[in-house]
């Protein structure tokens, strides 16, 4: 097959699954998203304090879970409502190249999508090392993204795989104070640096807790590609 030929297919295949991915509820992720990103940024331009790269940070890790939440969740699920799981399973090593493109092009939808919110904030609020902040704010994103998937190969239901993922969400979000200071927090903002903390210390911290999440992500991915191999219980 000639390079321009499979230049062509390349495209048709990763067309096919962007409308697979935009399917469903998507859309309605994708807007809630933008109308909080929105909102933040509007109450940061219309309130007395001045915003900084902190908040932008803590600003743009939500929308993001919300990117990503739905179309990785519901990956498998979508294909077992519509009943595509018998042809895609019926090939073999087929499902790994599958799952694993839609996963690819999902994280580079949501870093596209990150990058836009950035130098929008970088634009009308303040000025924010744009592409340091969306690598930063990847690493616990991929380590989300990369667990559930994990819990949507295991679960095999969308919707019980939501339910996992809320719960470590809210258990994270509530040791977010404990943990303010920890490698183990898995929102830890690098930006805010404790003022009684030394400088080399934090970026110290910010180093392990990145490293653990980029581990964690791998070592997900892998288990989660691992149990597709299970094909009877998928289908």
């Amino acid at each position: 097959m000639r390079t321009a030929e499979q230049l062509k297919l390349a495209g048709t295949v990763i067309r096919y699954n962007l409308k697979i991915i935009f399917a469903g509820r998507f859309l309605y992720f994708l807007l809630a998203a933008w109308l909080f990103f929105l909102l933040i940024i509007g109450l940061m331009l219309f309130s007395e304090g001045n915003a900084d790269v902190t908040d932008i940070y803590d600003t743009l890790i939500f929308p993001g879970i919300l990117i990503m939440f739905y179309p990785i969740v519901y990956n498998i699920q979508n294909d077992k409502d519509a009943r595509m799981l018998e042809i895609i399973f019926g090939l073999p090593d087929y499902r790994y190249k599958v799952y694993l493109l839609r996963f690819i092009i999902t994280l580079l939808l949501l870093v596209t999508l990150m990058l836009m919110m950035a130098f929008f904030a970088w634009f009308a609020v303040v000025r924010i090392p744009v592409f340091n902040m969306v690598l930063q704010l990847m690493v616990p994103l991929l380590f989300l993204s990369c667990l559930t998937f994990l819990f949507t190969t295991i679960l095999r239901n969308g919707n019980g795989a939501a339910v996992v993922m809320v719960i470590i969400g809210l258990v994270f979000f509530i040791l977010n104070e404990p943990l303010a200071k920890s490698k183990w927090n898995l929102f830890l903002n690098p930006y805010n640096i404790p003022t009684e903390m030394n400088l080399t210390i934090w970026m110290n911290v910010v180093h392990q807790n990145r490293l653990i999440m980029m581990i964690g992500s791998i070592i997900a991915l892998l288990w989660g590609l691992i149990g597709l191999q299970r094909r009877e219980k998928f289908v």
